[in-house]
């Protein structure tokens, strides 16, 4: 039965984006304050064109320890490729591929605009509500 399960059943839409030129200490304060360890980077089109992980994040922090520079914009330390999930995609598959992956989550892309996002623990609540 949960093979018949999509992303689209368990992915969360209500989600926080930041844009590329926002500052990198700005989208750090956002991330401490809904607790997320990274956050998809949108366009003005909700386009998918990053992500910013707290690792991303270090970057700057160490930049401003050593040279006291804080101008680091989200576009400079976003990662620009990004693996993504369709809202189509089978939830087995998408297990599978966190079991190879490091991530913690995929965004959900559909005709090239972010729709939602989808964790490791979605999949596990999909188990749950199945078992």
């Amino acid at each position: 039965m949960l093979k018949s399960v999509t992303v689209r059943d368990y992915m969360t839409s209500a989600m926080i984006t930041l844009k590329p030129e926002t500052d990198v200490v700005e989208a750090a304060q956002t991330m401490m304050e809904y607790r997320l360890t990274g956050a998809p980077v949108v366009d003005d089109h909700n386009r998918l064109v990053g992500y910013l992980s707290e690792k991303d994040c270090l970057h700057t922090v160490l930049s401003a320890i050593y040279h006291g520079d804080l101008g680091d914009q989200v576009v400079d330390r976003m990662a620009k490729e990004v693996r993504t999930v369709h809202p189509d995609d089978n939830i087995a598959d998408v297990a599978e591929r966190f079991l190879e992956d490091s991530c913690r989550m995929y965004p959900v892309v559909e005709k090239s605009q972010l729709v939602g996002m989808i964790s490791r623990q979605s999949i596990l609540k999909a188990f749950q509500h199945f078992s």
